[in-house]
């Protein structure tokens, strides 16, 4: 059995692979941050929203700087060439569509495509932090969470119970069991991961869904 972190790594390799070369790509906080690990940090930009474009993981304790820190006050490292700016420059490139693919966890992400993943009723939370823009500023949307809660509850539902991030929809929601994409507002189930049956991912899922052409006939024939 996989350890939770194990999970999570899995879920942002397979994030990774949804990036292409010279895009300009946004972290958000937990497994999101794990994607740069994936990619070739050569290849696509990073960008943050306290202001740098060029992050890169930080590999060597001997580039550490504790000044040098991401929107989730991780540390990280920068690529050569790397700029740096204002916040309020930084906000400006993703709420003026610069930024090509925000990849965001989610507390819960509906059938409708709509995300909560930054409250919850009864808890203190400082604040929703760069998420509402990236939902309306960035080019792509792709969600990476781990399929149910702590508590078992699933995270995909048939309607948000928390409070909503944006009434931005979000494109692509990958977990440890599956890849979902939203097409023509409906949400398809595009891939499941090896070992998992389509009845887990049912039962899993607290939202309706379709299968995929491919995925119909791969199912049909089995």
């Amino acid at each position: 059995m996989l350890s939770n972190k194990e999970i999570q790594e899995r879920i942002a390799e397979r994030a990774a692979a949804e990036l292409t070369p010279h895009m300009v790509v946004n972290l958000g906080i937990g497994i999101p941050t794990l994607v740069a690990k994936y990619v070739d940090a050569d290849s696509v930009f990073f960008h943050t929203e306290n202001g740098l474009l060029g992050v890169k993981e930080l590999t060597s304790e001997a580039d550490f700087d504790p000044d040098l820190v991401n929107a989730g006050k991780l540390p990280v490292s920068e690529q050569i060439g790397a700029a740096y700016f204002h916040s309020a420059e930084s906000f400006a490139m993703i709420r003026g569509g610069h930024v090509d693919v925000a990849i965001l966890g989610a507390l819960q992400v509906d059938a409708q495509g709509l995300i909560a993943n930054w409250a919850i009723p009864g808890q203190n939370i400082m604040g929703v932090g760069g998420a509402m823009d990236l939902l309306s500023g960035a080019k792509k949307i792709i969600v990476t969470t781990n399929h149910n809660a702590k508590n078992g509850d699933p995270k995909i539902v048939e309607s948000c119970s928390y409070p909503v991030t944006s009434i931005r929809k979000v494109d692509l929601i990958i977990t440890e069991l599956a890849v979902f994409r939203f097409r023509d507002d409906k949400l398809v189930l595009e891939e499941l991961k090896p070992g998992v049956t389509l009845d887990e991912v049912k039962e899993r899922t607290g939202a309706s869904f379709i299968l995929s052409d491919k995925l119909a006939c791969k199912e049909g024939k089995e």
